[in-house]
């Protein structure tokens, strides 16, 4: 036998198998496979670490070139959920607050050799239903007063004109407004104009005069990443809670931030949004189509609101007579549907009791709404608003809580027009019996799901009907 070189190992033999491969894993208990991944084992391999809401995590191994859509795609794969194509990889900055979805396209590793020794940065894995919200409804996002466009233009454009214009590489519109800038090196802010253009963000130094003399370079983009504030004023002690701030590559850490704040949510949606679409253009589009691809009626900028195939797919029908019917008549459809759920809940309520007694089932009423994945137990108001605003402010996106002003009765947060809202769910007792109600006792529940599934399917009340929930999900 020849004299092993010191740091030869039987391992790195081919020829000699090893006896024990069980004590030679990799040292991340929770690694998950890249055989998931298509093409992916030819590629040098790397390990990333990413969180759930509930602050679990789990190591991937993945590609080095991998992309963010790709390890949505994996964690999809591997826990199981459902793809509607609104997970999104977060990349957050404990430190300072800031957080921002990482676009489909962006590499991962790319994105953390941004990243700096001091401040604690994260990657979290959780839905973004705003992500694409802009290409569904631009007029929504992009309101008249802030939004110009070049002379030659039809001031009436159309819902896809907008987005042909921010699409396109000879015209972009003008995105202008008042905006809160911190100072560089102080810890006050200016109120100034701004506007952005293809070359860039500038602020008017002289009131609200765009001519060139007056204006000043601000910021460009492309060697930047733009984040969202999560903290309000807390840290960055911002004159609002509507702030966001561009980030260089590879900075020294926050004293290189240039931070901005709008008067409200609407405004800085705007911003932010139209940032996105200069600085990625059509790749923030294809990015959108890409879960459609091949699909009819997706051809290129045909873009319209898009419903789900569950909602084109639903029917009201009528099974009580000899043979079945459509109810066309939508307040006959709606009485139906409210009877069914009362008498599927009336089923579930018999079935339940033949293995309880009533104080058990009364007990079980109360709490069953804990196992449900919209409700989160004793969670602060600011803490509501800022697990929705991160889910995306897209009409019905919401969740239910405790009351922290009333140990008895919940709360449901739901976010419509680009605000949160706050509406109070009160337990209310009658006959002996306890029911749950929004509107002051004229539509009564049994327990906090059947008021759920109500609103989910009537908006009632609300502003809008309850449509997507945050979850904190466990990886």
């Amino acid at each position: 036998n020849r004299r092993k070189k010191k740091g030869d190992s039987i391992l790195e033999n081919p020829s000699i198998p090893n006896p024990f491969p069980e004590l030679c894993c990799s040292p991340f208990a929770s690694v998950l496979s890249a055989s998931l991944l298509p093409k992916a084992t030819s590629r040098k391999k790397q390990v990333i670490k990413v969180y759930s809401e509930d602050d679990t995590s789990r190591a991937l191994e993945v590609p080095s070139d991998i992309t963010a859509r790709d390890v949505c795609q994996l964690l999809i794969l591997k826990n199981h959920y459902v793809d509607d194509h609104s997970w999104t990889l977060f990349e957050q900055l404990t430190h300072t607050g800031l957080g921002r979805a990482i676009e489909d396209h962006e590499l991962v590793m790319e994105v953390q050799s941004n990243w700096v020794m001091e401040e604690e940065t994260k990657l979290y894995f959780r839905k973004n239903y705003a992500k694409y919200e802009f290409f569904k409804n631009p007029l929504s996002f992009f309101p008249d007063h802030m939004i110009s466009f070049p002379s030659e233009t039809n001031a009436a454009l159309s819902h896809s004109g907008i987005l042909q214009m921010f699409l396109s590489s000879s015209t972009y519109p003008e995105i202008h407004g008042y905006l809160y800038a911190k100072e560089q090196g102080k810890k006050s802010w200016k109120k100034l104009y701004f506007l952005l253009r293809r070359s860039g963000l500038y602020f008017s130094t002289k009131g609200t005069s765009k001519e060139p003399r007056h204006l000043q370079f601000f910021c460009e983009f492309s060697n930047s990443d733009m984040y969202m504030s999560l903290t309000g004023k807390k840290i960055s002690g911002a004159p609002t809670n509507y702030g966001f701030c561009f980030k260089p590559n590879k900075s020294g850490g926050s004293r290189d931030l240039k931070q901005l704040c709008a008067d409200d949510e609407q405004s800085r949606t705007c911003w932010m949004t139209a940032i996105r679409l200069l600085k990625y253009g059509m790749q923030l589009y294809e990015n959108y189509m890409q879960p459609y691809q091949g699909r009819s009626g997706c051809s290129p900028l045909n873009i319209t609101p898009m419903r789900s195939i569950s909602e084109n797919s639903l029917v009201a029908m009528d099974f009580s007579g000899h043979r079945s019917r459509i109810i066309e008549n939508p307040t006959e459809a709606l009485s139906v549907a409210v009877e069914e759920g009362l008498a599927w809940r009336r089923r579930g309520c018999l079935r339940l009791n033949s293995h309880g007694s009533p104080i058990a089932m009364s007990n079980m009423g109360m709490s069953i709404h804990r196992s449900q994945s919209w409700f989160h137990h004793k969670i602060s108001r600011e803490e509501a608003q800022r697990l929705i605003l991160q889910h995306g402010l897209v009409d019905g996106v919401f969740l239910v809580r405790d009351s922290q002003s009333n140990p008895k009765t919940f709360v449901l947060s739901l976010s419509h027009g680009l605000k949160i809202k706050h509406f109070q769910i009160v337990p209310l007792e009658d006959d002996g019996k306890l029911f749950y109600t929004l509107d002051d006792g004229h539509t009564r529940f049994t327990d906090l799901i059947q008021l759920v599934e109500f609103y989910q399917l009537n908006k009632g009340v609300l502003p809008c009907k309850l449509k997507h929930y945050c979850a904190r999900i466990v990886l």
